[in-house]
């Protein structure tokens, strides 16, 4: 038993004598790895007053929220915890009523201006004529990714990213600009009904 004893206590020392506290470097910082399928696109079988193609890495969802309008949806990405929110609203030939939709969209997309670091504006001109304007923050904020469109007498769609994870923001870049890509896919492929 002592022998033993001994033999366990050699090997330990053994093993953290030549370790020193000095030497010690700490590994760096490492990332999950997220492999990404490559992009395929189907087209919109709801009826709604708008259709486009969606990821096939995706599932469309009502939104259930308090509050939720007809033709609201959720484009969910179950493998990523993500969902682009669709908000759609009729403008009714109002100018004011559109001014004040863009407005509400901007002040959504300002609400992150606590945390967030960055916001770039883009506008992006469809294949219809029309314009889109995709708004990306940076920062830990909940919604990476906002955009909207309107034919400005009729429709207007707003949508947002969100992601149900805790996972840090530059964790998700990979996942980020991939769904930024299918979104910009649905607006290129936007159709009015």
């Amino acid at each position: 038993m002592a022998k033993s004893l001994f033999i366990v206590l050699a090997v330990w020392l053994a093993a953290c004598g030549g370790r020193n506290a000095d030497n010690y470097v700490p590994k760096p910082k490492g990332f999950n790895r997220i492999d990404l399928p490559p992009h395929r696109y189907q087209p919109l079988t709801e009826a709604h007053p708008y259709a486009f193609e969606y990821s096939r890495q995706a599932r469309i969802l009502p939104d259930t929220f308090r509050g939720a309008q007809p033709h609201w949806i959720f484009i969910n990405y179950p493998a990523f915890k993500a969902s682009v929110q669709l908000t759609y609203h009729p403008v009714q030939n109002s100018e004011k009523r559109l001014a004040g939709m863009i407005a509400d969209s901007y002040k959504l997309a300002a609400m992150h201006n606590e945390k967030a670091y960055a916001f770039k504006e883009e506008v992006i001109q469809l294949p219809s004529g029309l314009k889109a304007d995709v708004l990306s923050i940076t920062g830990e904020v909940p919604s990476q990714l906002q955009f909207f469109t309107t034919d400005t007498t009729t429709h207007f769609l707003r949508g947002a990213l969100y992601f149900n994870t805790a996972t840090r923001n530059d964790s998700l870049a990979p996942v980020i600009d991939y769904v930024r890509k299918d979104v910009l896919h649905l607006l290129k492929t936007l159709r009015w009904k």
